[in-house]
């Protein structure tokens, strides 16, 4: 592991010269240290051929502190009547079908809105410790969704979801994350990484979880009401663009 400084914003008026803090991955054995210090995979550079991390404000939750909530119940219910299916693919026992890619990139294309080509779908179905597809299914066999894990002995980065825009009135996107995260619980891990946690936007995952943490900088804070006033004041600086790709 080698975490290293670039050059970032400057302005002189107030004398900040920023520097954004990377982290190179070298052994699988470093994946839980990488994590656990706020860093998240860096996928907007499609020539890197070494896994890469930035560090962030980032989100998790502490499983041992973890249980159902009332939001949780409500949209567990909502679902319910599907009859859904989960199955958890090692990534190289999946069958990464043409039908799988067109799927993930139809969700893309609208949520996304164009920040994820097939190039940069490509790049991160690659990376090499993205581990685990969860896929969610109808008792009919239709696809529910997709979601792309990185997965160790103690931790479970709930990195990207891809899911039927059908079910978006039942909640389906909170649902997927919900479900991944009672699952790991199940299986005694630590932590699940949730991403990033900038603007308003990324608040319903404050309110829907519990055994919340983030990553302030310097140390993992369990403080909800200072997180909610930081994602509050990010409005003016968090572009459409970093929330179309916040993962």
């Amino acid at each position: 592991m080698k975490i290293f400084r670039s050059e970032s914003f400057v302005d002189y008026k107030t004398y900040t010269f920023n520097y954004a803090i990377y982290c190179r991955q070298d052994t699988t054995e470093e994946t839980d240290a990488i994590y656990r210090q706020g860093f998240l995979p860096y996928s907007n550079q499609l020539d890197l051929e070494v896994p890469h991390y930035y560090l962030a404000r980032s989100l998790r939750v502490n499983l041992e502190l973890f249980k159902p909530t009332s939001e949780n119940r409500r949209i567990d219910k909502k679902v319910a009547d599907l009859q859904s299916i989960l199955k958890i693919y090692d990534k190289s026992d999946f069958d990464n079908s043409s039908a799988f890619k067109q799927f993930c990139l139809d969700y893309a294309a609208i949520r996304f809105d164009g920040a994820m080509p097939p190039e940069r779908f490509d790049y991160i179905y690659r990376w090499p410790y993205l581990s685990h597809i969860f896929e969610f299914k109808e008792a009919n066999g239709h696809i529910l969704g997709y979601v792309f894990a990185v997965m160790t002995g103690e931790i479970l980065h709930y990195w990207f979801s891809f899911y039927n825009l059908q079910y978006s009135r039942l909640g389906l996107g909170k649902w997927l994350m919900y479900k991944v995260i009672e699952w790991a619980k199940s299986q005694g891990l630590e932590e699940v990484y949730l991403g990033t946690c900038y603007g308003e936007k990324a608040m319903y995952k404050m309110r829907d979880f519990k055994g919340l943490q983030y990553f302030d900088g310097n140390e993992w804070q369990s403080d909800m009401k200072r997180l909610k006033q930081k994602c509050k004041s990010d409005a003016e600086f968090v572009t459409d663009e970093f929330k179309k790709t916040d993962n």
